[in-house]
């Protein structure tokens, strides 16, 4: 009995401390996430990946409407052709408010 009350005292003690640690660890984690995501050469990478995306996939658009262009139902057809004049006539922004440069 005197070994299971002193392991649960010691399960009690550690969970106590770990999750105290465990809590400033995540705090500090956080704080430094912030500070990767606020810094300028960060931001700068990531808008000129998205640029990058979104020329392979206007690249991609392009290749897969010339082998299947034909073939898609004229539903979808109409569906793209709006989309594409709508992100024309919002000067560039997608649905997310970000811009197409």
């Amino acid at each position: 009995m005197r070994y299971r009350l002193t392991f649960v005292i010691g399960l009690a003690v550690g969970y106590v401390l770990g999750t105290r640690a465990g809590r400033e660890r995540y705090e500090q984690l956080k704080k430094s996430a912030r500070q990767v995501a606020q810094n300028p050469a960060v931001r700068n990478t990531a808008e000129t990946a998205a640029q990058q995306g979104r020329v392979f996939a206007g690249k991609a658009y392009h290749a897969v409407s010339d082998k299947v262009g034909d073939r898609v139902p004229e539903s979808v057809a109409h569906r793209v052709r709006n989309l594409r004049e709508r992100s024309a006539h919002n000067g560039g922004e997608d649905d997310w408010g970000t811009s197409n440069t």
